[in-house]
């Protein structure tokens, strides 16, 4: 499958970082989608499929872990990245068993972003 068949879904209360991360993922030829919040992207899961999610994971009404076990129960094959500028040792062990198949810090590296995605894309036939 190709990436301009692949859709992203970015979530993120920043918009800055939301439109940057957007960009980045376009550039590389992926379909992107954004949204600022979980309360959003789970309405806008409902009625678009995506290969991938990339979250924040503070953010206001429902942060990311929360919106994770919200994934879990929706959409229990879905591939999340996990993001922060706040990354602690218990938020990425929680969201790790929650199934988020990577956490990364920010700001994003493109490049450690480029491998994950690989990586992803490779495990995944979705």
């Amino acid at each position: 499958m190709s990436k301009l068949s692949k859709r992203i879904l970015v979530v993120d209360d920043e918009e800055n970082a939301r439109y940057g991360l957007s960009k980045l993922l376009s550039n590389e030829g992926f379909t992107v989608d954004s949204v600022s919040n979980g309360f959003e992207a789970l309405n806008f899961l409902r009625q678009q499929e995506v290969n991938l999610i990339v979250t924040d994971i503070n953010m206001p009404e429902m942060n990311g872990i929360t919106f994770l076990k919200e994934l879990n129960k929706n959409f229990p094959n879905s591939n999340v990245i996990m993001i922060t500028a706040y990354g602690g040792v218990e938020s990425y062990i929680e969201a790790m068993n929650l199934g988020a198949f990577e956490y990364i810090n920010k700001p994003v590296k493109i490049e450690e972003l480029k491998s994950i995605l690989k990586k992803i894309f490779k495990e995944t036939s979705h």
